[in-house]
């Protein structure tokens, strides 16, 4: 660790690190405002890559992570907060939004415009100058909270699209700790990005943070592009693999940093008799069959449709493999108030009766499907368990499922087939086997293919996928970031680039 970094660790994001549920709360947000009984709530520790990946880091660093708890009638007091803090082992600090701020600046400008337009789905991408302005003041009002915590050597990380003006209002407060931001999804290239009316707003927005991570070069590339567009007047330096953007006054680092997970933790747990016990169950269930495992939060973007279709034409072609092989599909809900999400849901299970009907015989169904969250225990006795893991985003940042496939395929007998369009093919393309997810008769055939490897080659791939998964962990993702985020600037005299 960089020896520069003495004060608070402190994390940004739209929601905290909790998930919050009522006993009787329904779908209506009205209902669920009227609630107010704290006997009736219940909080665990949340999920996802996001908090998979920054766990471990605040609770060495003894963090403090701000962002909204989910609840919008004050019914999680601070006292609430505090204890789920110290359980946690870092603080934890809310933002209040009302129920029209998180409907316009989360389910609209966010979900329906940054998250389309940054995954290249211009299609779906709606433009509103009414979201767009309360995405601008819920901005301010995480920079306002933000700023009451703030501290000499603080290192503050504000992270992804939800926040991306926070660092303009912070740095307008008077805010002179460090202060970055990385961006988990892709970043689009230009021809994409200049449909966004508000472009220029957030490019220069983005240029007052004191350093900037993208989780692959081709993000960092085409943010580049769009700053030398946008404002034709900046100088890019490069330093270390590393840009440097100088601009009013300034200098900005971008640099491209992968995010991992917390290799040791996923292979102990798989190691645990827990999750051995879970395998053997999951096996017994299913005796003498390969498992090819997809895992997705129910989202467009994971390719979950196309993925189906594969393995169907995958039955169709080659009948050898019936009764030999079974699918097991989980769908984590996501959105689950959205019609689109409803009816996303709805083709996924009707694909799913489809091939069910087509192919089930006594004794065998090629699909099975889960649509819930899987507890820590039941993810990893399926890493664990399953021979093949189809990981198929038609788009994504990272996927850390594919990494902590990796790390929990502590057998080695385990394929990995990624969507060369997943942030983490750049650094498992050596021994995945990448797929283009839009040719669903070329992902069959590449299953096939997996479903004929020879072990000792299984073996090997496996052995130095997860070889890099371990040397390149949250740990050396941070250090990366912090080393960066405290390099030492060239002066004004220093090679710059128009």
């Amino acid at each position: 660790m960089v020896d520069d970094f003495k004060g608070k660790f402190i994390v940004v994001s739209n929601r905290l690190p909790l998930e919050i549920e009522f006993q009787d709360e329904t779908e209506s947000e009205d209902a669920v405002n009227d609630i107010s009984d704290t006997d009736n709530v219940t909080i665990k520790p949340g999920s996802g890559g996001l908090i998979t990946a920054l766990t471990p880091l605040l609770k060495k660093y003894k963090g403090l992570w701000i962002g909204w708890d989910g609840d919008f009638s004050g019914r999680i007091s601070a006292s609430i907060l505090d204890n789920e803090g110290r359980n946690l082992g870092y603080d934890l600090k809310t933002v209040s939004l009302t129920h029209q701020e998180v409907r316009d600046y989360y389910d609209r400008f966010c979900n329906e415009t940054l998250w389309p337009l940054f995954h290249d789905y211009l299609g779906r991408t709606k433009f509103h100058r009414s979201t767009w302005r309360v995405y601008q003041h819920v901005n301010q009002k995480f920079a306002q909270i933000v700023s009451q915590y703030i501290e000499p050597n603080d290192f503050i990380w504000i992270q992804d699209y939800h926040l991306i003006m926070a660092g303009k209002y912070l740095k307008e407060s008077g805010c002179a700790e460090k202060l970055t931001f990385f961006l988990h999804i892709p970043f689009p290239p230009w021809d994409l990005f200049m449909r966004l009316p508000w472009r220029k707003e957030l490019i220069e927005s983005l240029l007052y943070y004191d350093c900037i991570g993208f989780q692959t070069r081709r993000d960092h590339r085409n943010f580049i592009q769009c700053v030398r567009r946008l404002i034709p007047q900046i100088k890019v330096s490069y330093v270390k693999k590393h840009s440097v953007i100088k601009y009013a006054g300034k200098h900005t680092l971008v640099g491209a940093f992968p995010i991992s997970i917390d290799f040791k933790e996923f292979e102990d747990i798989a190691k645990s008799k827990a999750v051995q016990d879970e395998a053997w169950y999951i096996h017994e269930n299913l005796p003498e069959k390969k498992i090819i495992l997809g895992i997705d939060r129910l989202d467009y973007t994971k390719g979950i449709l196309g993925r189906l279709r594969s393995f169907e034409i995958l039955l169709e072609k080659y009948p050898d493999v019936h009764e030999k092989i079974t699918l097991v599909q989980v769908i984590v809900p996501s959105r689950i108030n959205v019609a689109e999400y409803k009816k996303m849901r709805q083709n996924i299970e009707e694909t799913v009766g489809r091939i069910n009907g087509r192919f089930t015989v006594k004794g065998w169904v090629p699909v099975h499907y889960i649509y819930r969250r899987l507890s820590r225990i039941e993810l990893a006795a399926y890493y664990r368990t399953c021979e093949i893991a189809l990981i198929t985003p038609l788009k994504d940042g990272m996927n850390l499922v594919a990494k902590e496939y990796c790390a929990s395929c502590i057998s080695g007998n385990g394929v990995l087939i990624l969507s060369e369009f997943a942030g983490a093919a750049s650094e498992l393309k050596r021994d995945a086997i990448l797929v283009n997810p839009y040719h669903v008769e070329l992902v069959a055939e590449e299953l096939y293919k997996a479903l004929q490897m020879q072990p000792a080659e299984i073996k090997g791939k496996m052995r130095r996928l997860r070889n890099i998964v371990r040397r390149n962990n949250i740990f050396v993702w941070l250090d990366n970031f912090l080393k960066t985020a405290y390099l030492e600037l060239p002066n004004d005299q220093g090679t710059f680039h128009p």
